[in-house]
């Protein structure tokens, strides 16, 4: 079985069922299954947001977060202005997953199983979920 590393971007204040549609989607695009996460991965900005928390808890897997210098050394496909303006990093949820699934300078990447898919809960906050392969040894 493959293991994952999820990284997570979001509003301030999402709610637990906006981030968890959009983590079923984003497992849904990959053929993957809660079961299989090892692995939740954030800004350190989001170390405190309740509904990752919560989903971290459900899950029992660890909740790793990066300050934004750390993810901003990590190349993306789809970099964002707008996270890089308010993050101080072009990508959380890419960078983060890749971070959390073993990605080093120098060495071949692991792959991104979902590249970036976003999504708008009801309660009109969006969320970010980058999935990878996990590559480390835990």
């Amino acid at each position: 079985m493959k293991f994952l590393s999820v990284g997570i971007g979001c509003d301030r204040d999402v709610s637990e069922e906006t981030l968890f549609t959009g983590l079923n989607l984003a497992l849904m695009q990959c053929g993957a299954a809660l079961p299989q996460i090892r692995h939740i991965a954030s800004i350190d900005k989001k170390s405190d947001e309740t509904a990752i928390l919560h989903l971290v808890q459900r899950l029992k897997v660890p909740f790793i977060v990066y300050p934004a210098q750390e993810l901003a050394k990590v190349p993306v496909r789809q970099p964002s202005a707008t996270v890089l303006k308010f993050m101080g990093t072009p990508s959380v949820s890419e960078a983060a997953a890749l971070l959390t699934a073993g990605f080093q300078h120098g060495s071949s990447a692991p792959a991104l199983l979902v590249e970036k898919l976003k999504f708008c809960g009801e309660d009109g906050k969006n969320v970010t979920i980058s999935i990878a392969e996990d590559q480390t040894d835990e």
